[in-house]
């Protein structure tokens, strides 16, 4: 039999020890038992309990010896199940994705599934193809990391249309099939707002992030509604929007230098993101404000180099790591009833961001 050891009958394991592969007859005829015996053992399913415990150590015992590993392959083509997620990222070199799939790995791997993941380089075009990789390995689920600047609820649709369980990562999604994950982000510049409001700041700067992106409009609504509520005046002339699609730090230099052109002279500067509070640290220090002492400064999620700049950043984290991992019990519990032939309706969560006080944020001069 060509390949004796790809046995999908009793989902037989394959392992290298030199030039050996290492089976489940293999370790069978090791232990004296039969190959059925054998495999009911370590397939460690419902049956496995119906054989004695001293029998099941014994053959754990032989395998382990031998090098014995199961041959997930064969054994998910004969239960039709593949074990594993897919999962799609708008770019893997970005902080906000590589925090998030932390989270997603730390939960899935326990739970015995592994994530095949894809990365569009920021690509929307390459969505399409990659679904359609992706199904065609067979997964199980997905979970999509998204850029709202591109994602749109069309390509969310593709989901719903292959009828395979879904959730999103960082894209409100209220109604339809496909489940979703965001941080509340108007909490967030609530808490930042209320922060500088504390420490006696009452002339505040801000560079608000691109009108393309959904979490900018939540973001600045959360800074207005804490504003209305304790009458704080936002002085138009120190309001700043980032241009493109994304903030980057030349732009957020630029913009900086923008606002330090504007009378009055602020006392504190609420930036779209940590980025952007790293460039206006650094415009700031240029223009010989110091930082916080002169100026305080805030960003927003908590990037991990936030912590090492100088100053420290104070600024609002997102619990990406959280939020990955919301996901992947969400999507274990969709697989959990596409297996059982349960309907469950999608489920969507909104996780409560953290405020950071570092070194960046201080009272306000004279106050």
């Amino acid at each position: 039999m060509l390949y004796k050891e790809f046995d999908l009958r009793y989902g037989a394991g394959l392992e290298s020890t030199g030039n050996t592969m290492v089976t489940i007859r293999d370790v069978a005829e090791k232990s004296g038992f039969s190959v059925t015996t054998v495999s009911m053992v370590l397939s460690d399913g419902l049956a496995a309990k119906r054989i004695s415990g001293r029998t099941r150590t014994h053959i754990w015992k032989v395998a382990k010896r031998l090098g014995y590993r199961p041959n997930l392959f064969a054994r998910s083509l004969r239960s039709q199940r593949s074990h594993t997620v897919g999962v799609i990222v708008f770019d893997i070199t970005d902080a906000y994705c590589t925090q998030i799939l932390r989270g997603i790995e730390n939960h899935l791997r326990p739970a015995g599934y592994f994530p095949l993941t894809t990365d569009l380089q920021n690509d929307r075009s390459q969505f399409q193809r990659c679904v359609d990789l992706l199904l065609g390995r067979r997964v199980e689920a997905m979970i999509a990391i998204a850029n709202p600047a591109f994602l749109n609820i069309g390509l969310l649709a593709e989901f719903a249309r292959r009828s395979v369980p879904a959730v999103v990562i960082g894209h409100e999604l209220q109604r339809g099939p496909v489940s979703s994950i965001v941080v509340d982000n108007q909490s967030g510049t609530r808490q930042v707002l209320q922060h500088l409001y504390e420490l006696g700041h009452r002339t505040v700067a801000f560079i608000k992030g691109p009108k393309s992106l959904i979490d900018s409009q939540q973001r600045w609504q959360g800074v207005e509604s804490f504003a209305h509520d304790v009458s704080l005046n936002i002085n138009p002339d120190l309001v700043v929007e980032i241009k493109g699609r994304n903030s980057t730090y030349v732009e957020g230099c630029e913009l900086t230098e923008e606002l330090l052109q504007h009378r009055p002279t602020f006392t504190a500067l609420v930036a779209f993101d940590d980025l952007t509070a790293c460039a206006a640290i650094r415009t700031l220090s240029k223009a010989g404000r110091r930082v916080p002492k002169d100026c305080s400064v805030v960003g927003f999620d908590d990037v991990p180099g936030s912590a090492f700049y100088n100053p420290p950043l104070t600024t609002v984290q997102q619990q990406l790591e959280m939020q990955g991992s919301l996901a992947a019990e969400i999507v274990e519990e969709l697989i959990r009833a596409a297996v059982e032939k349960r309907t469950v309706m999608s489920k969507h969560r909104k996780v409560s961001p953290q405020l950071i006080v570092r070194d960046s944020t201080c009272p306000a001069p004279d106050s």
